[in-house]
């Protein structure tokens, strides 16, 4: 009996090893492989209907799943970016960029998107410097595709994702696609039209809640969910899903979270479904504000939907949990007074004066000789409502550590008892009066 088990367990490691063998020597046939250069004619230059109007695009010719297709696309000269468009070319509503590559590593003309023998798909510059690439290389990738919901996968053999641009999302997250707790696809927003690099908004899962971020520490948003517990385990991850309704016709967009331990799953409502479709997308904008947006794929002019705005000002008048975009950290630049969504005032040590675009102020530097506090009260910041802050301390001893530090440019202080808010901000000392030199606390 003995003898026969070794034999057993002997056949058993051969049949594995070989297997494994086979799968990391598998290669991607002639046929699938591909090399695109970036050069030649662009699109319809004359085309006004893509989102960031870019200078000039180039489409791809790879199979692809209606509505999508892969693109370079610049909004500065020479500084192209590999991304998905979503978007008929046929219908004459806006494309938008759905998924990103390389941002903030442009390439230039006579780039090239490459995916070989190797199954590892690559982009490099003309001088041969990598850009971006999956790094799958020899670990049994056969094929590329684009499929229906947006998905670009590199698939084995045996059909599997070994991998998905999924995994990896930029400011947009598509029907089916998820955050993930610890992982690297969380959202950044774009920094601005024409600068395509990180902005300073994030939106990530983390264990307990969902969360958004502004410059990567300051909270100004998060979800609370009951049902997170120690025994449930935390949230795993959250998927842009559709909802049925349970005492209505219609279905509602959600991102639907799952828990480690438990079959609950805390939801997060986005609106009405409509169309009956699943081509629909959320977007963390430049501004900081979560939106999501709903394809009509039959459309010829008005494609596109904007389904449900995150901080809203007319839904936060009706509707629970909804935030106004007073709540959003730059709605009003970053030193303007905000209420019930609209910018009212700029704060100064004579008084709040009406806002506008040149509410701006600069630091006052570093020397205590050289700037005093002016005060505003009835005024918060955006991190106060999810943010506890740091204490218990008086308010003489908060003043003195931010006046030790250069970098801060003013402080919130609640009173005890009442929670009233007082902006303390700083102003230069000069022969004139007092000059505005403060700057919103960030």
């Amino acid at each position: 009996m003995a003898a026969a088990s070794s034999s057993s367990s002997s056949l058993s490691l051969v049949i594995f090893f070989c297997f494994f063998l086979f799968i990391s020597e598998a290669t991607v046939p002639p046929s699938n492989t591909f090399h695109f250069e970036n050069s030649g004619d662009f699109g319809d230059t004359n085309e006004i209907f893509t989102e960031y109007a870019p200078l000039d695009y180039r489409i791809l010719r790879l199979p692809f799943a209606v509505p999508f297709t892969l693109c370079f696309y610049n909004t500065t000269p020479n500084a192209y970016t590999l991304a998905l468009r979503m978007g008929r070319q046929a219908d004459r509503s806006v494309k938008r960029w759905v998924w990103e590559a390389n941002r903030g590593r442009p390439v230039g003309e006579n780039a090239a998107l490459s995916f070989g023998s190797d199954g590892n798909l690559v982009l490099t510059d003309a001088d041969g410097r990598i850009a971006w690439q999956t790094n799958t290389d020899n670990k049994g990738v056969v094929g590329f595709a684009i499929l229906p919901n947006g998905n670009i996968v590199l698939r084995d053999a045996a059909g599997r994702f070994v991998w998905q641009s999924f995994d990896y999302p930029t400011d947009t997250l598509l029907y089916g696609q998820s955050l993930r707790v610890g992982g690297l696809n969380k959202l950044v927003s774009r920094a601005s039209v024409t600068e395509n690099v990180d902005g300073d908004y994030s939106f990530v899962l983390e264990p307990e809640r969902l969360a958004l971020y502004y410059k990567k520490t300051m909270l100004y948003w998060s979800s609370t969910f009951p049902e997170v517990n120690k025994a449930s385990g935390g949230l795993v991850n959250a998927t842009l899903e559709i909802a049925e309704a349970e005492y209505s016709d219609g279905n509602y967009n959600s991102l639907r979270c799952r828990l480690a331990n438990a079959s609950n799953e805390p939801t997060v409502l986005l609106g009405t479904n409509r169309y009956n479709s699943t081509l629909s997308y959320l977007r963390l904008g430049i501004d900081g504000n979560l939106r999501l947006y709903g394809y009509r794929r039959e459309a010829n002019a008005v494609a596109w939907s904007l389904l449900y705005t995150w901080f809203n000002r007319e839904w936060s008048n009706s509707l629970v949990g909804i935030e106004d975009e007073c709540q959003l950290p730059e709605r009003c630049g970053k030193f303007g007074l905000c209420e019930d969504s609209q910018c009212v005032g700029c704060p100064t040590p004579k008084g709040v004066y009406a806002w506008s675009k040149d509410c701006v102020a600069k630091s006052p530097g570093c020397q205590a000789s050289g700037f005093r506090y002016y005060e505003v009260k009835g005024v918060d910041h955006f991190t106060v409502k999810y943010s506890s802050g740091t204490g218990p301390v008086d308010q003489k001893a908060c003043e003195s550590k931010c006046t030790k530090d250069c970098k801060c440019l003013g402080y919130f202080y609640h009173t005890a008892g009442s929670i009233e808010v007082l902006d303390r901000l700083r102003a230069e000392n000069v022969d004139e009066g007092w000059e505005l030199n403060a700057y919103r606390i960030h």
